[in-house]
């Protein structure tokens, strides 16, 4: 059976937005999470980021799937289990879970040690990675049940090279960490875990960031992803035969493009940055129950 029902936490805007209109035009049922219903109030350097979960489920229906948006804010985790409930109870399945919603501090990018920024940059270490384990906690169950299922991390190469400072690294290594031993404990279910590196994004975010630092991102963002375009990638990856061969993996995702030969808008082929930030780490294989 083709992947049918995904969710994406942390789709108000950027990368989960996209990544949800990404499933939405393959016609997929997309769940969406995020703490704005209908009236933004995250705020990035002053400037108020637009996105709302009404706003991303109108762009789901638009894109040619069907859109339900649930409020949840991820550091709580009787809001994130009955999030599921309410998943299960609707749709009896889960084909993708999307692994996105994450604390981003307004001092991620500025410059300095990490004990001279705010202590509250940790929170991503909260509502990133603690979070992810709470969803992927959830889904799991659903998932082994039916018999099939994809769990994805939205990571980076930012696990591997210094990216934003440690607590950043720590979520990003950590998400493929996670990929790693959930793919051990989900083996003969039918149910893979994989993290994915995404390159570069075009989000509300990046704008903000782009007037106030551009200079220093020009270069990678003249090749940036748009987030509809990792989505796809999912998709596809979802829905790959072979799936099963790729648990426990971490992936670039302009890489599984090429294999399942996908662009991005106007036929653009995105670049991996293995070459220039490193490449995954392998696993070693040995297991200590």
């Amino acid at each position: 059976m083709a992947a049918s029902v995904a969710l994406v936490t942390g789709a108000t805007r950027g990368a989960g937005k996209g990544i949800a209109l990404g499933l939405a035009s393959r016609g997929m049922t997309v769940y969406v999470t995020g703490r704005s219903k209908s009236e933004a109030s995250a705020t990035l350097k002053g400037e108020v980021l637009r996105g709302t979960l009404d706003e991303t489920v109108a762009a789901i229906e638009a894109a040619g799937g069907k859109g339900i948006g649930i409020r949840c804010d991820h550091s709580d985790d009787d809001a994130t289990r009955a999030a599921f409930a309410q998943i299960e109870s609707e749709q009896n399945r889960l084909d993708i879970l999307i692994n996105n919603a994450a604390h981003i501090h307004d001092s991620l990018i500025d410059p300095g040690g990490f004990w001279e920024k705010p202590l509250e940059l940790a929170g991503i270490l909260d509502v990133g990675l603690r979070s992810a384990y709470v969803a992927s906690y959830y889904a799991a169950p659903i998932m082994v049940r039916q018999g099939s299922g994809l769990i994805t991390f939205t990571s980076s190469f930012g696990g591997v090279c210094y990216m934003h400072g440690p607590a950043y690294g720590a979520q990003k290594a950590g998400y493929d960490k996670f990929a790693a031993d959930m793919a051990v404990d989900l083996e003969n279910t039918g149910v893979a875990a994989v993290s994915l590196w995404l390159g570069p994004l075009l989000t509300e975010r990046t704008e903000v960031v782009l007037r106030h630092r551009g200079e220093q991102y020009d270069e990678f963002m003249a090749m940036a992803e748009t987030p509809q375009f990792n989505g796809r990638v999912i998709h596809a990856l979802a829905n790959d035969p072979k799936l099963g061969e790729k648990s426990g993996q971490t992936l670039v995702t302009a890489e599984l493009a090429l294999e399942y030969g996908l662009t991005d808008e106007g036929g653009k082929q995105p670049p991996s940055y293995r070459e220039h930030l490193g490449e995954p780490r392998t696993p070693h294989p040995a297991r200590v129950i």
